[in-house]
């Protein structure tokens, strides 16, 4: 957590700096480098990197005055921070890698996201996978939507691929009163009729969902896409309370989740995409895979401080100061590339075609 000090500090290094280091680094990020670059000494950027220590709260407290914090959509997933040739940096293991479609080398971030009503999205919690916990990714999520509730956040969803659709987890989001959006895997079994049991890939689902009984859970709407040539099937939910449709003059009387359509899905289903860009953009602009420190509470706040960039890239795009995440970066050097071709252009006026007039026979 954020610390309290009681005398005012003489560090040379400090979390805005850091934090600017990371956006604007074009090349490796280390403490050397920014020791370079800043003038100030290695020793001070270690230091600072061994000495805090962050905590999620510390992020959600960062981001809870740039988003409505109530009626949004909360998204579950993880990511892996690839370390391929890491042999003693702490919190490294094996995970698959949905990127390199195999088990690869790298640091598990497991990430709570929020889009509110308005479309503004950051993210609100998180989790380094550490084996020493004992836990696993599905028992991260349950802590992590417990503590975002607990800290004021008021989603009406909360979505998530199928890696966190076990029956657990849709039973924990139902009891805080939640809807959900989680994908299934197709072997899921599903009811339509009463003592009859089936695969959900074999059911023929029409575009507007199609209400099934899943086992050891409960009524749910049924929803089928196709993406890379392959279909997916997800689940939808809502609260009892929230169930009565809003048209009257709505044909679907009597069918439960008369609210959830296909216009719904397509809403919820866009503002879960919003965590594979930020995936994305954390990876390629924040650098948060680039470090070499080794030690756990180092590795800790180098993560840290680079979702702290991605919050602050998203609060300049917020108030229309950038227009996306790439933007920051793509433009920080143009003075500096433009006055280094002007001067180096001069003085070799040799090297241009030469113009020879006409000469008439």
């Amino acid at each position: 957590m954020i610390r309290t000090i009681t005398r005012p500090s003489t560090a040379r290094c400090t979390l805005p700096m850091y934090i600017g280091f990371l956006l604007s680094e074009p090349n490796g990020v280390s403490c050397s480098r920014m020791a370079s670059v800043l003038s100030i000494s290695h020793d001070s950027v270690n230091r600072f990197l061994n000495r805090e220590s962050y905590e999620p709260k510390d992020l959600y407290r960062e981001v809870e005055p740039t988003v409505n914090i109530e009626g949004g959509t909360l998204s579950v997933d993880d990511s892996v921070l690839d370390k391929p040739y890491a042999k003693y940096i702490a919190l490294t293991g094996y995970y698959y890698s949905g990127k390199h479609h195999q088990v690869v080398k790298g640091i598990n971030l497991i990430t709570l996201y929020y889009t509110d009503p308005h479309g503004q999205n950051q993210p609100v919690n998180y989790r380094i996978y550490d084996k020493a916990d004992g836990k696993t990714k599905n028992d991260y999520f349950l802590d992590m939507l417990v503590e975002v509730l607990s800290w004021g956040l008021k989603p009406a969803f909360v979505t998530g691929d199928s890696w966190y659709s076990c029956v657990k987890n849709l039973k924990a989001v139902k009891n805080h009163q939640l809807g959900f959006l989680f994908a299934l895997e197709s072997n899921r079994l599903v009811s339509v009729e009463k003592g009859s049991w089936i695969q959900v890939q074999t059911l023929d689902i029409p575009n507007d969902g199609l209400v099934v009984w899943l086992r050891d859970f409960g009524q749910v709407k049924l929803f089928r896409t196709h993406l890379k040539n392959q279909e997916r099937h997800y689940v939808m939910y809502l609260p009892d309370d929230k169930n009565s449709s809003d048209d009257k003059n709505s044909s679907d009387d009597g069918e439960k989740f008369p609210n959830l359509n296909q216009i719904k899905f397509d809403k919820l289903h866009s503002q879960h995409w919003q965590i594979e860009q930020y995936h994305r953009a954390i990876k390629q602009v924040c650098n948060i895979e680039s470090f070499q420190v080794r030690g756990k509470t180092a590795v800790k706040n180098h993560l840290f401080a680079a979702i702290c960039g991605y919050v602050e890239l998203q609060r300049l795009k917020a108030v229309d100061i950038i227009s996306n995440c790439y933007r920051l970066r793509r433009e920080l050097f143009n003075e500096i590339i433009s006055s280094f071709i002007e001067v180096f252009a001069q003085g070799k006026e040799h090297l241009n075609p030469k113009f020879s007039g006409v000469v008439n026979a």
